[in-house]
């Protein structure tokens, strides 16, 4: 599907039911390939992720680092899932959303969007800055109780310079492609230790839950920073929370992010 310019005269505000409260539940989480630990010792963790994911129990899911295949892995695990992973992820009556971001000598992976509300269009954008990174971004056009929604979900670059030239693209992007009045996600591993990306992001209108600068997404382990973020504009933030627990921790190097919107 390509992301062709919608309005919400497209469709019946009637046709699907109200959303609870009015709150909008995006979460973002980088799923680490479904593997955790290195050689001999690495586990698989896809099949804890499926019910963590689940247990999130938010409207849209954004993740990272989502293999669509891998020969080398399903060969060494006896329980690699026979569809590719974003599919395997997606709870019961969600729907799932994948582009690719890096082909390896092995197979592919990149960002994937998994939602319980419909899916309009979609699109992918390379936003990879130089030959030893591939990145992009996957937008997702979604028909929230009547209303279209944009989410956009990246995985921006390990160098500085990089990330700041993403963003740069990201802002043209969403110029190019979302309308100024439509409600807006963005969504992701920014992979930002400080604060510029954030000024940079609300130039443009982007803004995050401004009351919780404490919560850290990594590492899992022993968290001291928050490289995951979820921005959005059109949307009120209500709150933002990172949840806890060894069971967290041992499933990704990250932990997820979970924020509410007032739509």
């Amino acid at each position: 599907m390509t992301a062709e310019l919608l309005s919400e005269t497209d469709f019946a505000p009637s046709e699907l039911p109200a959303l609870p409260g009015g709150i909008l539940r995006v979460a973002t989480y980088n799923i680490h390939k479904g593997v955790q630990g290195l050689g001999p010792a690495r586990r698989l963790e896809i099949h804890n992720l499926g019910l963590a994911i689940e247990q999130l129990d938010a409207d849209i899911v954004c993740l990272q680092e989502v293999r669509a295949s891998n020969r080398r892995e399903a060969a060494y695990f006896d329980r690699w899932p026979q569809v590719p992973q974003a599919q395997y992820l997606a709870p019961e009556g969600y729907e799932a959303v994948y582009r690719t971001n890096a082909y390896t000598r092995d197979g592919e992976h990149g960002n994937a969007l998994l939602t319980r509300w419909p899916v309009l269009a979609s699109s992918h954008e390379d936003m990879s800055d130089h030959r030893f990174e591939q990145r992009g971004l996957l937008h997702v056009q979604l028909k929230v109780a009547g209303r279209l929604v944009h989410a956009i979900v990246v995985h921006l670059g390990l160098v500085p310079g990089s990330r700041i030239r993403q963003v740069a693209q990201l802002q043209g992007y969403i110029r190019r492609k979302v309308p100024d009045d439509a409600p807006l996600v963005v969504a992701g591993d920014f992979n930002d230790w400080g604060n510029q990306l954030a000024q940079m992001l609300a130039g443009f209108g982007l803004l995050e839950f401004d009351h919780a600068s404490s919560l850290h997404t990594y590492p899992s382990r022993l968290p001291i920073a928050r490289l995951d973020h979820v921005y959005a504009r059109g949307l009120l933030p209500v709150s933002l929370t990172v949840p806890r627990g060894r069971i967290w921790w041992r499933m990704s190097d990250h932990l997820p992010l979970i924020a509410e919107f007032r739509l």
